[in-house]
C-alpha cells in the first residue's frame, strides 16, 4: 500500500499539531481495538470504522512508531521495541502488547493479505529497531571507554608533571610523549563533543518521552471516560438486547403461526387445485350438456310425436282391452253354454242309449217273432 505523509503528533490545547520530523514507511487501513483494562480479556473498539494505520521512522531519534488517528484523536501511538511481538490470532486479526502504554492493541483487517503484509512490516521494523539499539549501545560504550581513557591519561600527565618538575623540564625530557598526549587529548575533545551532542539528544528524547507520557496520561483519562461511556452504552445495549430478545421470541411465535398458516394455505391450495380440477370436469360436462341442449327442441318435437303415437296406441290398447274383455265375457258365456250343452248332450245320450237299448230289445223281439213264425 502506498505510504502517505503522517507526521509526529502532539496535543496542544486539545488540537493535534504536526511536527514534520518523521517519515511514513508503510500505511494500511484496519479496525483498531484495545484490550479492556479491567478484564484484560475483552476487546474494546477504539474506532467506529476502519482507520489509517501507519509505520513512521523518526530520523532524529532513530526510532520506529505505529501511529493511527481517528479524526482529532490519537488512538495508536506505539513505539516499536525489539522485545515486541506481533501475533496473528485469526486470519484477519492480529495484536501486539505495548508495555509503555500499558495496553494491548488489536487490528482487524478486511483480508488475510493485508494482515500478512502488516505482520511482515512489523518484523522488519522490529529488526531495524534492534539494529538501531545495538548501534546506540556501541556508541555509548565507545564514549564511555574514551572518557575513562581520557581521565586516566590526565591523571598520569599530572603525576608526571609533579614528579618530573616544571613544564620546561618535562618538555626537555618527554617530547614524543607530549605529542601523543596532544593527539589523545584531541580525540578526547571530539569524544566529549559527541557525548555533549548525545546528552542534548537524550535530553530532547527525554522531553519527548515526557510529552508522550503526558499525551498517554491524557489518553488514559480519555479512555477512562470512554470506559464509563462504554459502560453506559453497554447497559443501554444490554437493555436493548433484552428487548430485542423478547421481540425475537414474539417474532418466533409469529413465525410458528405463519408456518401453521402456510400449512393451512398449502392444504387450501391442494383443495383449490382439486376443486379447479372438478370445475374443469364440470365445465366439460356443461359444454357437453350445452351441445346436447342444442338438439333438445328436435328431441322435444320427436318426444311430442312419440307421445301422440303413445296416446293413440294407448287408445288402441284401451279399445283392444275392451274387446278382450268382451271376448272374455263371450268366452265365459260360451263356456257356460258349452257346459250346459255337455250336460244336455249327456242327458240326451243317456236317453238315446235307453232308446237304443229299447230298439235292440224290440229288434230281438221282432227277430224272435220272425223265427217263431
Amino acid at each position: 500500500m502506498d505510504a502517505v505523509a503522517n507526521p509526529d503528533l502532539s496535543h496542544v490545547n486539545g488540537q493535534v499539531e504536526p511536527e514534520f520530523r518523521e517519515q511514513p514507511i508503510f500505511t494500511t487501513r484496519a479496525h483498531v481495538f484495545q484490550i479492556d483494562p479491567s478484564t484484560k480479556k475483552n476487546w474494546m473498539p477504539a474506532s467506529k470504522q476502519a482507520v489509517t494505520v501507519s509505520y513512521f521512522y523518526d530520523v532524529t531519534r532513530n526510532s520506529y512508531r505505529i501511529i493511527s488517528v481517528d479524526g482529532a484523536k490519537v488512538i495508536i501511538n506505539s513505539t516499536i521495541t525489539p522485545n515486541m511481538t506481533f501475533t496473528k490470532t485469526s486470519q484477519k486479526f492480529g495484536q501486539w502488547a505495548d508495555s509503555r502504554a500499558n495496553t494491548v492493541f488489536g487490528l482487524g483487517f478486511s483480508s488475510e493479505q493485508q494482515l500478512t503484509k502488516f505482520a511482515e512490516k512489523f518484523q522488519e521494523v522490529k529488526e531495524a529497531a534492534r539494529l538501531a539499539r545495538d548501534r546506540s549501545q556501541e556508541k555509548i560504550e565507545t564514549s564511555s571507554n574514551l572518557s575513562q581513557e581520557s581521565g586516566c591519561e590526565t591523571a598520569s600527565s599530572t603525576q608526571a608533571s609533579s614528579v618530573n618538575g616544571t613544564d620546561d623540564e618535562k618538555a626537555s625530557h618527554t617530547g614524543p610523549a607530549d605529542t601523543h598526549l596532544k593527539s589523545e587529548n584531541d580525540k578526547l575533545k571530539i569524544a566529549l563533543t559527541q557525548s555533549a551532542a548525545n546528552v542534548k539528544k537524550w535530553e530532547i528524547e527525554l522531553q519527548t518521552l515526557r510529552e508522550s507520557n503526558a499525551r498517554l496520561t491524557t489518553a488514559l483519562q480519555e479512555s477512562a471516560a470512554s470506559v464509563e461511556q462504554w459502560k453506559k452504552q453497554f447497559s443501554i445495549c444490554r437493555d436493548e438486547n433484552d428487548r430485542l430478545r423478547n421481540k425475537i421470541d414474539e417474532l418466533e411465535e409469529q413465525c410458528s403461526e405463519i408456518n401453521r398458516e402456510k400449512e393451512k394455505n398449502t392444504q387450501l391450495k391442494h383443495r383449490i387445485e382439486e376443486l379447479e380440477s372438478e370445475l374443469r370436469e364440470k365445465e366439460t360436462e356443461l359444454k357437453d350438456l350445452r351441445k346436447q341442449s342444442e338438439i333438445i327442441p328436435q328431441l322435444m318435437s320427436e318426444c311430442e310425436y312419440v307421445s301422440e303415437k303413445l296416446e293413440a296406441a294407448e287408445r288402441d290398447n284401451q279399445n283392444l282391452e275392451d274387446k278382450v274383455q268382451s271376448l272374455k265375457t263371450d268366452i265365459e258365456e260360451s263356456k257356460y253354454r258349452q257346459r250346459h250343452l255337455k250336460v244336455e248332450l249327456k242327458n240326451f245320450l243317456e236317453v238315446l242309449d235307453g232308446k237304443i237299448d229299447d230298439l235292440h230289445d224290440f229288434r230281438r223281439g221282432l227277430s224272435k217273432l220272425g223265427t217263431d213264425n
